[in-house]
């Protein structure tokens, strides 16, 4: 809890604003002098550097929604012309579309910290919650924007996509006609993608807010997994943790700019670059890499409706994650079998990636000689996805033994002894 406000306004006109409109409180309140656990490492530095993601993506989403025309017959050219004539356009849009891939990028390693330190669980549920919506909310955006192009990849990306809304009974037929805008990927379909890619990132700020409120409400957690109990468990967010952040933008944006100034296109696909053509099809549909652990989730099971549910069902158990660990341990520092099976999930997501990026009946090299096709290396890590979240966090609460944890946040950094009981319910 951030406790009650130590802003003082030292002039007339913020006493004024303060007894009317008390935003300056609020944000000395929330960013200055908010009490933040004083071990927090890089890791913890995520939550920074999405929000500048976001900001780029939205800034420079502006300007070039400016300059596109959402028509099937301009599309393609107008993203050339962007490139060639636009002032600046051809950095615009490299950013943008390399600002997609860094902000997945980002918000994995933040959901993977997570995971590891247990920030799903009591009293964070809500904020675990928000921020699923938020990373539903960027993969909407990110496959809408995917489609604007109009390249081959893009047309034909849509029509697989959408197609596999039509294997929910009742109702899939009607939604796909409703998202194609008629009976077939068009027109119709390329504008209404491109007013909800428009729209989402607003929706994405708006939710941010209710997610910052949500951390507020609880403060961070940390490495240790153990709240907050005195005064010397804590430092001021400022200058703290904002020279931090700061750092780690610093360095994340280096990263950034290498691959705009560099290798824009590397992490696209080469089809793209094709103009759409609804008479070829592409060798190999695929979506962009950070997609690819759905999309091989997706391949894993021959039903078409089944590869449908797993794949929503991926993204579905993270809501009720805080409900299947039962361990009363948060962080995994101190949950040894828990660490191992964690490491375990680590590659499974990456195998995924992997698979969904190769041709289904293509052999696994490391098991090449064995005959093992990659449609049947998805199924497995598929399965141990499942299993992770559905069997191993449940049965590890009952059977695992934790190691014990430091009395405090002071005593951790400090080096103090540890005190606290192994298996203490978490503060």
């Amino acid at each position: 809890m951030s406790g009650p406000s130590t802003y003082d306004p030292k002039t007339g006109i913020e006493r004024w604003l303060d007894s009317r409109l008390p935003i300056i409180r609020l944000g000395y309140d929330s960013f200055v002098d908010f009490p933040t656990p004083k071990n927090l490492n890089y890791w913890y530095t995520f939550g920074g550097i999405l929000t500048v993601c976001l900001m780029i993506q939205i800034l420079t989403g502006i300007v070039l929604a400016m300059h596109y025309v959402p028509h099937v017959d301009y599309a393609f050219a107008s993203i050339e012309r962007i490139d060639r004539d636009v002032n600046f356009g051809w950095l615009l849009r490299n950013i943008h579309a390399v600002g997609a891939s860094m902000f997945f990028l980002a918000v994995y390693l933040h959901i993977f910290r997570g995971l590891y330190y247990g920030s799903y669980k009591a009293p964070r549920e809500v904020l675990w919650i928000l921020g699923v919506v938020i990373y539903l909310l960027m993969m909407a955006a990110a496959f809408l924007g995917y489609v604007l192009p109009w390249g081959q990849m893009s047309f034909w990306g849509a029509t697989v996509i959408t197609e596999l809304f039509g294997a929910i009974p009742l109702v899939g037929g009607p939604i796909t006609e409703w998202l194609w805008g008629g009976f077939a990927v068009g027109n119709t379909t390329l504008n209404r993608f491109f007013s909800l890619h428009y729209l989402i990132p607003f929706l994405i700020a708006g939710v941010v807010g209710l997610h910052v409120w949500a951390l507020h409400v609880p403060g961070n957690n940390n490495p240790t997994g153990i709240s907050v109990k005195t005064s010397n468990d804590t430092l001021p967010f400022h200058p703290y943790y904002t020279v931090k952040d700061g750092f780690a933008i610093a360095v994340f944006l280096v990263i950034f700019a290498a691959f705009v100034f560099y290798a824009p296109d590397v992490l696209g696909h080469a089809d793209n670059y094709i103009e759409a053509d609804p008479l070829v099809t592409p060798a190999h549909i695929v979506p962009e890499w950070y997609l690819l652990p759905f999309y091989a989730i997706l391949r894993a099971v021959p039903d078409k409706l089944g590869g449908v549910i797993l794949m929503f069902g991926a993204i579905g158990v993270l809501f009720i994650l805080p409900w299947l660990d039962t361990s009363k341990v948060r962080s995994m520092r101190y949950r040894p079998m828990a660490k191992w099976f964690f490491v375990g999930f680590l590659i499974a997501c990456l195998g995924l990636g992997w698979a969904g990026a190769e041709l289904p009946d293509n052999p696994v090299p490391i098991l090449g000689a064995v005959g093992i096709d990659f449609l049947f290396f998805g199924r497995v890590l598929t399965l141990y996805y499942f299993a992770y979240f559905l069997v191993i966090l449940p049965v590890l609460g009952f059977v695992e033994k934790p190691k014990e944890r430091p009395a405090s946040i002071d005593a951790a950094v400090t080096g103090g002894k540890s005190a606290a009981p192994a298996a203490a319910p978490a503060e």
